[in-house]
């Protein structure tokens, strides 16, 4: 996917109450925690058939921000009660957010299998985190932008293999509101329990099932919430029955 066409699946937060939303997708990726400030939480992966959500494959461990979650800008409504996600505050955010591309280190031909739209991260492409920048919480090549008018960026070609492969959160897309939290990301962990930035992050394998099963015709979507939050809105969202966090609650890493 060219990066200049990039903003076409920024899209704006949906107007329409989240349950009908959801309607939308025959595919969720479930993610829980304990609570605010847990740093651990777990994946589940649902389809959409006969009139129910069916669970996918195993409940995975995930990492999450340093300082837990907080509310996020996407397809749930604003303002809601609790920590509010804000750029650079280590939260991952909670909440419903599409799952618009994937991004890794490969050559496009060497990743056929991936059906989401993907972009290589070469040493030029960046994901813009300066609030005052036109181009921020967009991954942007800087050699197809005119003038570059950000001062920091995170680097999408890193030294190791978190950005090997991974997924972008559509988080406070679509115009961006400033300072609301950029470059949120599902991406593969530095190791059980090592909290990231303010992403999603997961073992190599987790990763590479998640990014292989992930159909665009299923319009994916990630749900992030704390436990007590996904049991508190389940109903009324019309979401799958929670799985039990696995090591997720104190913030300390599982044995």
């Amino acid at each position: 996917m060219a990066l200049c066409l990039l903003p076409a699946w920024l899209r704006a937060q949906s107007p329409e109450p989240v349950w009908a939303a959801l309607a939308q997708s025959r595919q969720i990726v479930v993610v829980t925690a304990g609570d605010w400030s847990a740093t651990n939480g777990s994946m589940q992966r649902f389809e959409f058939d006969l009139l129910r959500w069916h669970p996918v494959g195993p409940c995975l461990p995930v990492v999450l921000g340093r300082n837990g979650l907080g509310w996020g800008i996407g397809m749930h409504p604003p303002h809601l009660s609790g920590p509010q996600k804000r750029e650079g505050d280590g939260r991952s955010p909670a909440g419903v957010f599409r799952l618009p591309y994937s991004f890794g280190y490969a050559p496009p031909e060497a990743v056929r299998a991936i059906r989401l739209p993907y972009i290589q991260c070469t040493a030029s492409v960046e994901c813009v985190d300066d609030t005052n920048s036109a181009y921020y919480n967009i991954v942007k090549d800087r050699r197809s932008v005119e003038k570059v008018d950000w001062k920091s960026s995170e680097k999408m070609r890193l030294a190791d293999d978190e950005y090997r492969l991974g997924v972008f959160v559509e988080h406070n897309s679509g115009p961006a509101e400033a300072g609301g939290g950029s470059c949120i990301f599902l991406h593969i962990w530095k190791g059980p329990g090592v909290p990231t930035s303010g992403c999603t992050a997961m073992s190599v394998g987790a990763m590479e099932s998640l990014v292989g099963w992930l159909d665009p015709r299923s319009s994916p979507v990630l749900v992030q919430l704390p436990l007590p939050e996904y049991e508190r809105f389940q109903q009324e969202w019309r979401l799958p029955p929670p799985s039990a966090p696995e090591g997720a609650g104190s913030g300390k890493e599982s044995p």
